[in-house]
């Protein structure tokens, strides 16, 4: 059986904080992480934030954005550092892990590019696979699982629980 399950939330960087809350949580179980979670840093209203994100369990932390100026427009992922932290995560997979987080399944992914081939293997590996997402992208993240995905809604009691319910001995 996949174990792998998306949520979504709405407010800006809601997303962010409950994966990384979720990876606390698991990690303080004893539970072996690997993938990423996004941590963001305000930088005034001129172009949002910066977008870093920290390779599980316990780094590097990775800037993925880009400035682009204050009048860009465009998406701010740097192409670049998205590559750096896709090699990081892989390197870190080749331990024992025993679940995957992606704090988010968006364009890159969508397009069959960045994160898609480790969600793959960490399934593989039996590994229980959690990803971020927006509605957008819900859908192909869907025909990725094979319609196998749970959405688990984006609240930290539900998530842990969806773990337990599809990891119990048995």
């Amino acid at each position: 059986m996949m174990k792998i399950a998306y949520t979504m939330a709405h407010g800006r960087g809601e997303l962010d904080l409950l994966l990384s809350d979720l990876a606390a949580r698991l990690e303080a179980r004893g539970l072996t992480a690997r993938g990423i979670v996004q941590t963001n840093t305000e930088c005034g209203s001129y172009h949002g934030c910066d977008m870093d994100v920290r390779v599980l369990p316990d780094g590097p932390i990775i800037r993925i954005s880009q400035n682009l100026g204050k009048e860009a427009k465009g998406c701010r992922l740097d192409p670049d550092a998205m590559a750096s932290a896709v090699t990081a995560v892989g390197q870190s997979m080749q331990a024992d892990f025993d679940v995957f987080l992606l704090n988010k399944f968006g364009k890159q992914e969508a397009e069959g590019r960045g994160f898609r081939d480790l969600l793959a293997e960490a399934l593989e590996k039996g590994a229980t696979v959690i990803a971020g997402t927006n509605p957008l992208n819900a859908e192909v993240f869907e025909e990725f699982a094979g319609g196998m995905a749970t959405n688990v809604p984006a609240d930290i009691d539900a998530l842990l629980a969806w773990y337990d319910q599809v990891n119990e001995e048995g």
